[in-house]
């Protein structure tokens, strides 16, 4: 008995060459056109992005916005700043630079003030977009902190190993964090490309898994499908996953304890990363305390011999 097939929002329009549909690292593998600058969302951009180049672009943001005033102090006249006199024009444009990388985090060292009402003027304006600008630094930096993000290490590969009287599908997931996850569930669907109406196009279906959710993750859980007369793959090999251009995709959805959130993980496997008649090894073992001792790079760690029915 097949399961019904379904859109999950990915589209049945097939067209080659065949990409896979979602990426090691959870992305959706689409690329986005047509979109205007109204559409840029400049702090979803600074909360997305990577640690490194966020902590850039404050670094140059910060350096624009000082090398701008030290400018305006410049073209307006140094001696309207008492005390930034130098022998030289980048020497005052330099004294220019670090009055307003003083004013602008309001610091006031008091060795270079304003004199002129110029430089009033835009010591005030610059005084006013520091506390602006540190106040908007500061709450992208908390919300980068603070937001759940769950980082759950899938196993390298998928594995069809022994199961019961028969065989079954697995994966194996992991908590990669120190912090607590629970109430995890799991949905894996199977993708393939097949001809209808003379058009290839994507058929998705849900499989069934032996358990969809566990309670507490504190160890390696393993996903297992069940091969059996109901599963779309009953009765396939590999090279009939190959032929249909088959891709697992796989939603992890979890309890964030810590931050008191939900937190998803995304991945899929194709066709060509399912081992067959292969076992996990043992990711975990007992100490001599009787405590339970997790080894996280094992999560895909397979055993030496192969699996026989």
């Amino acid at each position: 008995m097949e399961t019904p097939s379904f859109d999950p929002g990915l589209t049945q329009q097939f067209s080659a060459p065949v990409t896979r549909i979602i990426n090691p690292d959870g992305s959706f593998n689409v690329r986005r056109r047509g979109v205007t600058w109204r559409d840029f969302h400049p702090y979803l951009q600074l909360i997305n992005m990577g640690w490194a180049p966020f902590l850039a672009t404050v670094f140059l943001a910060y350096l624009a916005v000082n090398t701008m005033y030290a400018a305006l102090y410049y073209a307006i006249g140094t001696e309207q700043l008492a005390g930034s006199d130098a022998p030289t024009a980048l020497g005052r444009f330099a004294n220019a630079f670090f009055f307003s990388a003083h004013t602008l985090s309001t610091v006031g060292y008091g060795s270079i003030s304003p004199k002129g009402l110029g430089a009033n003027v835009l010591a005030s304006l610059e005084s006013l977009t520091g506390v602006l600008g540190f106040a908007v630094a500061t709450g992208l930096l908390f919300g980068r902190v603070s937001r759940p993000s769950a980082r759950v290490g899938f196993s390298e590969r998928m594995v069809v190993a022994p199961f019961g009287d028969g065989s079954s599908l697995q994966f194996r997931v992991v908590n990669r964090r120190r912090n607590s996850l629970m109430e995890l569930e799991a949905r894996v669907m199977l993708m393939t490309v097949v001809m209808k109406e003379g058009k290839a196009k994507r058929v998705y279906q849900l499989l069934k898994l032996e358990r969809e959710r566990i309670i507490f993750f504190p160890l390696t859980w393993t996903v297992v499908h069940p091969i059996d007369a109901d599963s779309p793959l009953y009765g396939m090999t590999a090279e009939d996953l190959e032929h249909l251009q088959a891709e697992l995709l796989i939603l992890i959805k979890g309890y964030d304890d810590t931050f008191s959130q939900t937190v998803l993980a995304r991945r899929s496997y194709r066709h060509d990363e399912i081992l067959w008649q292969r076992r996990f090894a043992p990711a975990f073992f007992v100490d001599e305390q009787g405590d339970l001792v997790l080894e996280v790079s094992k999560v895909g760690e397979l055993s030496g011999e192969a699996a026989v029915r």
